[in-house]
């Protein structure tokens, strides 16, 4: 459990606080998952299907003992667990939690793609894992590539 693994978490609908907590929460209850930090909260417009309600958003800093597919079965359960539909791409959503950073590790599987793919073009996803990397360099070295 060495490797600094950061997720961005964002919400648009009912209780925005209670769903990011929730999702903190439910991460935390997890036995092979190590929160190691939580951002502040960021409310943000949406990005890529405009009409809707602002996000809410926060970065998450882990550790864990699961492999990068299995947290991503992890992070798919929290979110049917906070009944995420997933209806419209880039529609709303009561939670939505994406691997973003895993150390320094390059992932393309069929189901993640680690750096997440948009994470260069998305400053709800950069300032959050930005304030709590502390001292990543590795992590900081990916925030500040072009």
């Amino acid at each position: 459990m060495t490797e600094q693994v950061y997720l961005s978490i964002g919400s648009n609908m009912g209780d925005q606080l209670a769903n990011l907590n929730a999702a903190v929460q439910r991460l935390t209850d997890q036995e092979d998952v190590m929160v190691t930090a939580v951002s502040s909260v960021y409310e943000t417009e949406p990005w890529g299907k405009r009409d809707q309600a602002n996000f809410y958003n926060i970065a998450v800093a882990l550790t864990t003992r699961l492999d990068p597919e299995s947290l991503l079965t992890v992070l798919h359960d929290i979110e049917q667990s906070l009944h995420r539909q997933r209806l419209v791409h880039w529609g709303p959503r009561t939670v939505d939690l994406d691997i973003i950073y895993w150390g320094n590790r390059d992932i393309h599987t069929a189901d993640l793609t680690v750096p997440h793919p948009h994470a260069a073009e998305r400053n709800f996803v950069l300032l959050p894992i930005q304030e709590i990397a502390g001292d990543d360099s590795e992590t900081k070295q990916r925030l500040n590539k072009p």
